[in-house]
């Protein structure tokens, strides 16, 4: 794994190592319910789980929070989708913040510019695409084809999109290479491990979600 994902920690069920940036991070919290740490900063020591819905389950039905803690360790009801909930409503800050700061166009013909001339409304290269994911096909593919080496990502809805940015809707939408880009595009492949969906959607052009980014993060969801 490249050292630029950070330290690394190992997944309680698989036993594989990968970037804490990939995976899922867990505490014992009050009444020794297990907690979802969505930004890595909750206290107490972390149980670490890769981003993909198998090992979530596996991990809540098989009593392997608890044998990793050597502790009591009580998985609720709707811990799976607790995860899913509190990823995407990072994802979907993410995308607010990136618009604040002046990192994020959107629309369908500043878009289509923006990818087209390799360039933001700051002059950046696209990091990464956002497609909504009920928008129209053709017009993801038209816009997807004219960015080929950049990544996508199709896992919310336009009302979403739109809510995040301040819009009733939105469908496309483009952030700028550089941290916000990134950042989002981490919490973006583990929500996509998590939903156990592919991270550019129904629609594959044999680019976007296939291939490494320039980010150096993997190009699959494990």
């Amino acid at each position: 794994m490249s050292k630029a994902l950070g330290p690394e920690r190992r997944c309680l069920v698989s036993g594989e190592t990968k970037p804490c940036a990939e995976m899922l991070r867990f505490v014992i919290g009050p009444d020794d319910v297990v907690v979802f740490d969505v930004a890595g900063k909750l206290p107490g020591r972390g149980l670490w789980l890769s981003a993909r819905l198998d090992m979530l389950k596996t991990a809540a039905a098989k009593g392997s929070f608890a044998r990793a803690a050597k502790a009591r360790a009580k998985v609720t009801d709707t811990l799976v989708a607790d995860v899913a909930r509190l990823l995407r409503a990072r994802c979907l800050d993410r995308i607010g913040l990136a618009r604040r700061a002046g990192d994020l166009v959107q629309g369908y013909d500043n878009v289509r510019a923006s990818v087209k001339g390799k360039g933001t409304a700051k002059g950046n290269a696209p990091g990464v695409l956002i497609e909504a994911a009920d928008g129209g096909e053709d017009g993801r593919e038209k816009v997807m084809r004219l960015a080929p080496g950049v990544a996508v990502v199709a896992l919310f809805t336009a009302e979403e999109i739109g809510r995040a940015i301040g819009r009733d809707n939105a469908v496309h939408a483009v952030i700028s290479q550089g941290k916000m880009a990134k950042a989002f595009l981490q919490d973006a492949r583990r929500l996509a491990g998590v939903l156990d969906q592919p991270l550019a959607g129904n629609v594959n052009l044999g680019g976007p979600e296939n291939k490494a980014d320039q980010f150096g993060l993997s190009s699959k969801t494990e």
